[in-house]
């Protein structure tokens, strides 16, 4: 799910028919004018025929002998790509995708801590460990504060033992990441700290119970921060 921003002019092109397409500029079933496209963008065919390589491995548009290059339905675009995230987030979708995330953690992270306290090692310990020190040094550092608690909740899903949970990451970090820059945008949530420790001592103990009911209590504090983020958006 590698991300386009900042690769010159075709990850400039790849960027803005992206946003145009998710954010419903351009409509599900629309033929695209690669050559008018191109001439708008100031770029050649072959870079246009480039972005568009890019914007099909994310589902979001198909060609066809004579219908020409069109945007797919909704329904086969790649919606855990952290680029088609980003433009969700950009394009007015954030509430949607925010909820849908929320529902997802609240599935899988209790569960997940839960088997992580009974079948953790002193690999994972140190994983779930490093990461809280991070997050701790992190404070004021939106950059570090996101690495670090992608870290931990990558470490928490390692720590199941679960090769198939382990792999939720690829679902759940660039939802995650986007969350937590929403979050600290905004300048008033509350230190993630200590409810990430409680998760980690839980876990440490083997206090199954007790590390989903940690995770719980996590998640509910998530919601607090991003209502509070949705309520007061930042500015600037």
């Amino acid at each position: 799910m590698a991300s386009y921003a900042g690769r010159g002019v075709h990850g400039q092109v790849v960027q803005r028919l992206g946003a145009r397409i998710v954010a419903g500029d351009v409509a599900e079933g629309d033929i695209l004018d690669v050559r008018a496209l191109g001439e708008e963008l100031d770029v050649s065919l072959t870079v246009m025929r480039e972005a568009l390589k890019v914007l099909a491995g994310k589902g979001l548009i198909d060609a066809r002998q004579k219908r020409g290059t069109f945007v797919r339905p909704r329904s086969a675009w790649n919606l855990l790509d952290a680029d088609v995230i980003r433009w969700r987030m950009t394009g007015g979708d954030g509430r949607r995708l925010m909820r849908d995330l929320a529902d997802i953690r609240a599935v899988v992270e209790p569960a997940a801590a839960h088997r992580a306290a009974l079948r953790r090692t002193g690999a994972d310990l140190a994983a779930l460990e490093t990461a809280l020190g991070a997050m701790e040094r992190a404070r004021g550092d939106l950059a570090a504060e996101e690495e670090a608690d992608a870290a931990f909740h990558r470490a928490l899903l390692a720590a199941t033992g679960n090769e198939l949970l382990a792999r939720l990451e690829l679902i759940l970090e660039p939802g995650l990441r986007e969350r937590d820059r929403l979050v600290h945008a905004h300048g008033d949530a509350d230190d993630p700290v200590p409810s990430h420790r409680r998760v980690l001592a839980a876990i440490r103990d083997r206090d199954a119970a007790g590390a989903e009911l940690a995770m719980l209590d996590l998640l509910a504090k998530a919601a607090e921060d991003l209502d509070r983020a949705a309520a007061h958006p930042a500015h600037g």
